[in-house]
């Protein structure tokens, strides 16, 4: 027998199963599937309000939802309370918030470098790492600028760095380049794209940009609570009874 062959397939970045999510009664997701590989990145589109957000949000357990499962490269993170769902973010998860989420009482240096400290890492290591990768989105003159000090864009890219620091198993975008420049756009998704080549990481990134779309394996659409391939005759992807 071939020992190879007995091996078992590796788990899935993020494996959904009939996800379901409601706000006051109205279907957000309804029975939605998907499956993402590692190194496999997918651009998810769809009009304002449709749950891409929403979905971001439940597939990395800051939201209940309301049916359905979600696995994590084969950790069950809808089936966590909220300190075991925080422990595995922190292992398996970077998340790109559309809203930064920074700390303004930390500099750009040591807000990227909170993802390593959660985890245990020495401050001595964790804040050249978080230097560096600053200085790979343009940043290496703010290390020590506070939140308050930062433009808009400047703030993206220190999210976007603070999700990439950790070296995540997947890699949650949320409109990553939506308040840059052409120039560090395109700088931004370089970076995304080669950290997930580089580290085997999965990437779902909400976008409404055809720039960053272009930089993915699948694109989806989301509609009507279920996802779509893009195409103008699109088919469910929700498994047909």
């Amino acid at each position: 027998m071939n020992p190879a062959a007995a091996e078992p397939a590796p788990s899935a970045a993020v494996l959904i199963q009939g996800l379901r999510k409601q706000f006051a009664g109205r279907s957000v997701l309804d029975g939605l599937d998907l499956r993402i590989e590692p190194g496999e990145s997918v651009a998810l589109l769809g009009e304002s309000g449709s749950g891409k957000s929403t979905l971001l949000n439940l597939i990395a357990g800051l939201e209940p939802a309301d049916g359905g499962t979600i696995a994590i490269a084969g950790h069950p993170i809808s089936a966590l309370d909220a300190d075991a769902a925080a422990r595995l973010r922190s292992r398996f998860i970077g998340f790109a918030f559309q809203a930064f989420h920074l700390l303004p009482q930390l500099d750009a240096q040591r807000n990227v470098a909170v993802p390593l400290l959660i985890r245990g890492i020495p401050a001595r290591e964790a804040l050249p790492a978080a230097a560096a990768m600053l200085e790979r989105l343009g940043l290496s003159a703010r290390l020590q600028a506070r939140i308050s000090e930062l433009s808009g864009g400047e703030q993206q890219r220190i999210a976007l760095a603070r999700a990439l620091v950790g070296r995540p198993t997947l890699l949650l975008a949320d409109e990553p380049t939506g308040n840059l420049d052409p120039g560090n756009a395109a700088a931004a998704l370089r970076l995304i794209r080669d950290q997930a080549l580089d580290s085997g990481a999965a990437l779902l990134m909400v976008t409404h940009s055809d720039q960053a779309a272009a930089i993915a394996d699948r694109r989806l659409v989301l509609r009507a609570g279920l996802l779509h391939a893009h195409a103008p005759d699109a088919v469910s992807l929700r498994t047909a009874p």
